[in-house]
């Protein structure tokens, strides 16, 4: 079984990762949903594990990838930040284009708030922010995902208490 932290919209403000790190690790990857800033090699050091991220909305000038499609264990894993696929609005194209390309799982950062639904097929998942969160409570959120051997993902939301 692999354990991936999964984390979004940190936007240049890594002080509750560091906080985080400690209690979560050892993780075997770690996953960026986007908005990083300009802190994705000072989370790689950190993280001290494999770690992939995608471009946010707010990465300017970030040479990050829109997307990802990597595979832990037998489950393929679509990385977006989310804002081409309009998930302000809805979740239904993110799920299509997810499924489309052979994804198991769509994860999705950009809307600052926690959510996991299924939608035709596809597991969608969004951690919410590490550093702007806009649910209502306003805590900062993460993912830890427990991946086995056959495809079952177990999902487990934190909050940060600030």
């Amino acid at each position: 079984m692999k354990k991936i932290l999964v984390i979004s919209d940190t936007h240049g403000r890594t002080n509750y990762l560091e906080r985080i790190l400690p209690k979560v690790k050892p993780v075997d990857y770690l996953f960026h949903l986007g908005d990083v800033g300009r802190d994705a090699d000072y989370i790689e050091v950190i993280a001290e594990c494999p770690c992939a991220f995608v471009a946010g909305n707010n990465d300017y000038y970030s040479d990050l990838p829109a997307e990802r499609l990597p595979k832990v264990e037998d489950t393929r894993f679509f990385m977006t930040h989310g804002h081409n696929y309009y998930v302000n609005a809805h979740k239904t194209l993110l799920a299509r284009v997810a499924k489309e390309k052979g994804a198991d799982v769509a994860l999705f950062g950009h809307t600052h708030r926690p959510f996991q639904e299924e939608i035709d097929g596809v597991l969608l998942l969004n951690p919410g922010s590490l550093s702007l969160p806009r649910q209502e409570d306003h805590y900062p959120t993460y993912m830890i995902l427990y991946v086995s051997e056959g495809g079952k993902v177990e999902v487990e939301l934190h909050r940060v208490e600030v």
